[in-house]
């Protein structure tokens, strides 16, 4: 996949473009906030750092968190088991890599202009509760409800209305955290950093949108694909 930048383009625009790039500039102490403004091989030279192999990094960070819509056609024809297995390798584990990464910029964010701006401290503890929500939420998935789930597919298994209980209580689950994603959308109006906000600044607020987005299809695969194929006849 051809990114959308090279070696000549500035290093802030570069994370305007592709924000998770950032987790790559940290690692290579490549400053992308008030140092941002010079291209990234001049700002990779600085660091002495391999031009050829950051632009191979950021390319394959690039393909891997920009793939193309879902196709949800296929995915309403898939085995529940193949989906199940999509919805932990493509969904599970970047949410959790993502939250790892995102959660020391939204603290940084929220001490040093939360004086100035009350409002990044209550993104902090909104972005903290949707955290553990969220891998709690996805824990027990993987841990009990998923292969519980699947084992309904099969004629002969045992406390059916207690697994159909189950995944109601997600469905509610998923409830609460798209509830707490609209209080962090209209705490940061819309995602819409002021007009002093620096790059960190501006950096958790575009992940913050991003984190929405990839929670809203992750949520959608589940509710409207997965648990209708087993909901539906209950409730019908």
């Amino acid at each position: 996949m051809k990114v959308p930048f090279n070696e000549h383009t500035l290093v802030r625009d570069i994370v305007n473009i592709f924000p998770k790039s950032s987790d790559i500039f940290k690692k290579n102490r490549i400053d992308f906030c008030c140092g941002g403004n010079i291209p990234l091989l001049q700002a990779a030279s600085g660091q002495n750092v391999d031009m050829g192999a950051l632009m191979e990094e950021l390319e394959e960070l690039y393909a891997k968190n920009t793939k193309s819509a879902e196709d949800m056609e296929f995915w309403t024809q898939t085995p529940s088991a193949d989906l199940v297995e999509h919805i932990q390798d493509q969904y599970h584990r970047t949410l959790e890599e993502e939250l790892k990464l995102l959660s020391p910029y939204v603290t940084k964010v929220a001490r040093v202009h939360g004086g100035n701006h009350p409002e990044l401290i209550k993104m902090h503890d909104l972005f903290y509760e949707l955290k553990q929500e969220l891998l709690e939420h996805t824990a027990k998935e993987e841990a009990t409800v998923f292969p519980a789930l699947l084992k309904l597919d099969l004629p002969q298994t045992e406390n059916r209305d207690a697994i159909i209980a189950e995944v109601l209580e997600l469905e509610k689950e998923h409830d609460h955290a798209g509830a707490i994603l609209k209080e962090l959308r209209e705490v940061t109006t819309d995602f819409t950093p002021p007009m002093d906000a620096c790059g960190t600044y501006r950096l958790v607020y575009k992940r913050l949108e991003m984190l929405e987005e990839h929670t809203f299809m992750h949520v959608h695969l589940e509710n409207n694909i997965l648990f209708p194929r087993y909901l539906d006849p209950v409730r019908s």
